[in-house]
């Protein structure tokens, strides 16, 4: 799923040992608590089960890893829609689920998955061409959940913060009855983010966070996953003040910003190398002090968004950074 990298110094440090690692499942994969009625709020819907679910079907990659991470491998029944790739500390267990389509799959090959439950990152999965939706779902008897900051209705988005984070999480394990492993997860990520702040890598400098997209630069804003992890190592957003978790913006503006590193978000579909390629060979751009000290940080894409793997991009970014000085 990966581009190769050129030869380029870049600062892409591995991430800290065992980040939003989870407790070794059971063997058989069953539930740790009894088999009654369980019901979550999710995005203004009641979500409720009367056993915990042995067929899940995960539908974007970052529910899959919330899946994985609660080490509900055995009772996945397929998944769907990689970003980058899976890490290496899941690929096994990854490795072990049904795999139905490299994007979103058909309705037809999703039902024959005989799925009891549907969990989505994205609204997208819940429309005709997918699943069909939420509604239609429930009324044929197979409940679904969609990540809180992926909500159809905006109105019922959670706050981006880490406590909304380790929300879906804790959510997700109540259903399928693995609480304590939700909360070991929290537990080491809130250890590992004190960490970060006392450390605070990112001092000083001002941090463009370069998402995609190469014609109108699409970039961290104030109000999603990498504003919490710039906030995390105690750097500052140089589009901090733009509402939002992501927004578009022109080449002028950043030029004016002059930051002092680039965070690249790597995805299959938008590259890091490519975007550094792009960064090398503009001429206005390609004289960014950030740009000729090869200031780069990598951060897979999935650890750029909110969820389980938002800890391990803030270890990246906070071992990147911290090889960095704004004098340097």
């Amino acid at each position: 799923m990966r581009a190769g990298r050129a030869a380029v110094a870049l600062l892409f440090v591995g991430v800290l040992g065992g980040c939003a690692g989870a407790p070794a499942p059971e063997a058989s994969g069953g539930a740790t608590a009894s088999a009654a009625p369980v019901s979550v709020d999710n995005c203004g819907t009641s979500v409720t089960v009367g056993a915990p679910p042995a067929r899940l079907v995960t539908l974007n990659q970052g529910a899959t890893e919330v899946a994985l991470a609660l080490g509900l491998q055995s009772r996945m029944a397929g998944t769907a829609y990689l970003d980058d790739a899976v890490p290496e500390k899941w690929k096994a267990a990854y490795d072990s689920v049904p795999v139905l389509s490299e994007k979103y799959p058909t309705k037809e090959k999703l039902l024959a998955a005989r799925p009891d439950f549907l969990y989505a990152s994205y609204a997208s999965a819940f429309t005709d061409k997918v699943a069909g939706t939420r509604e239609e779902l429930q009324g044929q008897g197979l409940p679904s959940y969609v990540s809180p900051f992926g909500c159809s209705d905006k109105s019922k988005v959670a706050p981006t913060t880490w406590q909304s984070v380790w929300g879906e999480l804790n959510d997700v394990a109540k259903v399928f009855g693995v609480q304590d492993r939700a909360t070991a997860i929290q537990r080491q990520q809130e250890q590992q983010l004190a960490q970060f702040t006392a450390t605070a890598a990112g001092k000083d400098l001002k941090v463009l966070w370069f998402d995609s997209n190469t014609k109108t630069p699409f970039v961290g804003a104030g109000h999603g996953g990498p504003q919490l992890v710039l906030d995390a190592v105690g750097a500052r957003n140089v589009f901090a003040d733009l509402p939002g978790g992501w927004q578009n913006v022109s080449w002028e503006k950043v030029v004016a910003a002059d930051p002092d590193a680039v965070v690249l978000a790597d995805a299959s579909w938008d590259t890091a190398q490519s975007k550094i390629d792009y960064l090398e060979k503009d001429p206005v751009l390609s004289k960014l002090g950030a740009v000729q000290r090869k200031a780069f940080v990598v951060v897979p894409f999935s650890e750029s968004t909110p969820g389980v793997l938002l800890a391990d991009g803030a270890a990246k970014v906070s071992a990147g950074l911290g090889q960095l000085h704004p004098a340097s």
